[in-house]
């Protein structure tokens, strides 16, 4: 009687965790005139996130084109609003290719910034070091 008591709790508290688990997507519209400060240019991309709260696991595409010269860095930085910088929070790769496949493993506060679109994407290049396109992630509908 204990053990089937014990194994029905068990049971029923995998269940409640992997009820509560769900697969967030995000995404970014990179340009040159989200960057803080803007730039000028052509440069343009796009990020799309799959965060899994149960793992606490960003995987994400990131795509750019028309920049400057060759992309030198690639990060996820916050938390920031738009309009405002901040630090990296998640490195996308050094001299990054498009398309950039990864994953990340996010702490609960990074989670709460993500999931509040204080997020977002900056591809940098050697004419702009701080930054040639940016975008704010966001929740996607």
């Amino acid at each position: 009687m204990l053990r089937t008591s014990l194994l029905a709790t068990a049971f029923t508290v995998a269940f409640v965790m992997s009820a509560s688990a769900a697969m967030m997507q995000y995404h970014a519209t990179l340009n040159t005139t989200s960057e803080v400060p803007s730039k000028q240019g052509t440069g343009n991309g796009e990020a799309l996130a799959t965060l899994d709260t149960a793992k606490k696991e960003l995987t994400y595409t990131v795509t750019f084109n028309g920049l400057s010269g060759p992309a030198t860095a690639a990060h996820f930085h916050g938390p920031a609003a738009a309009g405002a910088n901040a630090g990296v929070a998640a490195a996308i790769g050094k001299d990054p290719v498009s398309p950039v496949h990864g994953t990340a493993t996010l702490t609960d506060a990074q989670i709460k910034d993500l999931e509040a679109g204080k997020w977002y994407v900056n591809i940098h290049t050697a004419a702009n070091p701080g930054g040639e396109i940016r975008g704010q992630v966001m929740p996607s509908k």
